[in-house]
């Protein structure tokens, strides 16, 4: 679902937390050594995401944020921070050419250049989170 959560509104806060849950505790981040990656360069989106980063001029960039049953993929817009919240049974990550990685849930996607090592450390982070924690699968039992 992609959202402005630019302003606090409980509301808003209460779907992203049912969604992927709630911000790992400060001792679960230790452990992780971290939780959100370095500044990503956007190459690429769908059509609802582009139209949002067409209204200003500025480099289009996002970050992610982990969460225990998803990922938050936060891009600013005009003043305005969006939020693409993908819980881990509907993230999608592909590895494309050398150094881009595509973020797809349902009908969105965002296409990201992965040119340090750092990034893509991070991405290999989040899919091992994931594995980690998926429900056992029928196949596997």
């Amino acid at each position: 679902m992609l959202l402005n959560v630019s302003y606090n509104n409980k509301d808003i806060t209460r779907k992203v937390d049912a969604e992927v849950g709630k911000p790992f505790t400060l001792k679960e981040r230790w452990a992780m050594n971290g939780i959100g990656s370095p500044k990503l360069i956007i190459t690429a989106t769908s059509i609802e995401i582009q139209n949002l980063l067409i209204l200003d001029n500025n480099r289009n960039t996002c970050n992610i944020e982990m969460r225990p049953k998803g990922i938050i993929v936060r891009f600013r817009s005009l003043l305005e921070t969006f939020a693409l919240v993908i819980p881990y049974y509907k993230l999608t990550i592909y590895k494309g050419d050398l150094a881009r990685y595509s973020i797809y849930r349902d009908n969105h996607f965002i296409k990201v250049e992965a040119d340090t090592k750092a990034v893509q450390k991070f991405f290999r982070k989040v899919l091992d989170y994931k594995a980690d924690n998926a429900p056992t699968s029928i196949e596997d039992l």
